[in-house]
């Protein structure tokens, strides 16, 4: 009886980009609604066709590019249903993929049990009768019994709006110099970014990653590594008080890194102030005339500094607090993703980060990207994941973001390219993901993992039942 259940897989069974035919896709389907219902023969079957289809997709991914092709996933409260998660890794098998990345950690909600939970956050699943369902761990066990990898991703400063409105964690907010924190900033009015120099958001973070790391997930990914970002003329930082600088665990670490008082009286007057003026340099003489040139971590005054007048050395003293501002805000960025990889890597997995290739990008002459994402400076021992998202019609400006990150990355970094986009079609004004696949092996060779965002485009139709089902556990 078990023979006849589905047709031996062979090679032929699948295409040219690892995909299972819709004949063996259905098969494995009904095998699986059929176990469901307690066929003991089906499941034998289905378990049997499961452990052949991972066969094939590594026989298959080892002898064609990319190697690794992986695809973003987020699970619902839907998904403690029996079977909801073989279905949906199922059909990621079926297109291809060897990696899922599954979103663990997002808008305020982490995916750990109700009972399990030693976080700041809510559980995103919240049924009745669920509260010792861990979909983590659930997914992380299927997902390897399909040869596929499993990484855990996660938000990263952007802690989401419900941990924004506790009265115990406002002092842990990013600001900036009017004093608003990113909910109000940001169109959305739904992000909440924390001051990455704050010792509460540290502590919060990591053990929200060590509550994940327990589960053994194939590795992390950070995302929203970065600050906001704004709209029209927001989008950009052009003076210290667009920096999100002005929480206070980040204005102290600023202050600290004057080397003598000088150094400090003039960093606190332009960060309060939001300027210099000659004057200010003039009055800092007056307070400290026992001292030489004022001096942070980082300058090196020119020779014979105080021969010359406040006027004089004003320029250059208001031009250089301009760029230790920025700097001190960026290495904030970069120190928390430390912080947050060290535990993933000291365990040997694979640590990534996710960032925008323009998140950097200066602006006008002395200006930056407002989200002021310094990816060029993340650890290179890390993945770095360059959400090529360009829209321009075709593969060019797609190509281009690839290119620019390749070009800028040290060379040992595991660059894995996201791409948006659908099989075999274009959607919004983005090509199908074959031509922007071609494009991109076309372009930077050395490439050999991409990303594909994500399943809920791929699959809507299955998103939406599966986000607004009604059911009892």
């Amino acid at each position: 009886m078990g023979q006849c259940w589905y047709p031996q897989p062979s090679q032929a069974a699948i295409n040219a980009y690892c995909q299972l035919t819709p004949q063996e896709a259905s098969t494995k389907e009904n095998l699986l609604q059929t176990a469901l219902k307690g066929n003991v023969e089906a499941e034998k079957d289905y378990d049997a066709l499961v452990r052949k289809h991972a066969e094939l997709l590594q026989r298959c991914r080892n002898q064609t590019w990319p190697q690794e092709q992986a695809i973003w996933l987020r699970l619902y409260p839907c998904d403690v249903r029996p079977g909801s998660i073989d279905a949906v890794l199922d059909r990621i098998v079926n297109k291809g993929y060897n990696t899922v990345y599954l979103e663990v950690f997002y808008d305020s909600q982490v995916l750990l049990p109700p009972n399990d939970n030693p976080t700041e956050w809510d559980t995103v699943v919240r049924t009745p009768g669920a509260e010792n369902v861990d979909l983590l761990a659930e997914t992380i066990k299927k997902g390897r019994e399909r040869g596929l990898k499993i990484y855990a991703w996660l938000f990263t400063l952007n802690f989401g709006y419900v941990y924004s409105q506790r009265p115990d964690r406002q002092d842990v907010l990013a600001r900036n110099g009017t004093g608003q924190t990113s909910v109000s900033y940001v169109h959305d009015q739904s992000q909440g970014f924390i001051d990455p120099y704050h010792p509460q958001a540290q502590r919060d973070y990591a053990q929200l990653v060590n509550a994940i790391l327990k589960r053994q997930p194939d590795g992390v990914l950070f995302d929203y590594v970065r600050y906001p970002r704004g709209t029209g003329a927001k989008s950009a930082a052009g003076q210290v008080k667009d920096l999100w600088i002005y929480g206070s665990a980040s204005r102290q670490a600023l202050y600290d890194r004057a080397l003598n008082n000088k150094g400090r009286a003039l960093i606190e007057r332009y960060v309060t102030q939001g300027y210099i003026t000659a004057n200010d340099i003039v009055a800092v003489d007056n307070l400290y005339p026992e001292e030489g040139s004022p001096l942070w971590q980082g300058r090196t005054p020119p020779p014979n500094e105080m021969q010359s007048t406040a006027s004089a050395r004003f320029e250059r003293l208001r031009y250089e607090l301009w760029y230790l501002a920025v700097a001190h805000a960026a290495q904030g960025v970069v120190n928390f993703l430390t912080m947050a990889t060290t535990p993933v890597q000291r365990r040997g997995l694979v640590a990534g980060a996710v960032f925008f290739p323009d998140g950097n990008q200066i602006v006008g002459e002395t200006g930056f990207d407002s989200r002021l994402q310094p990816w060029d400076k993340f650890p290179p021992s890390i993945e770095w994941h360059p959400m090529s998202y360009g829209i321009c019609g075709n593969p060019s400006c797609i190509v281009q973001q690839v290119k620019r990150v390749t070009g800028m990355a040290p060379q040992q970094v595991k660059i894995i390219p996201a791409l948006a986009g659908l099989w075999g079609r274009d959607y919004d004004k983005r090509p199908s993901l074959e031509e922007q696949m071609r494009a991109i092996r076309s372009a930077a060779p050395q490439i050999n993992s991409i990303s594909h965002f994500s399943f809920s485009w791929q699959e809507p139709d299955i998103e939406n039942e599966r986000r607004s089902c009604q059911f009892n556990i």
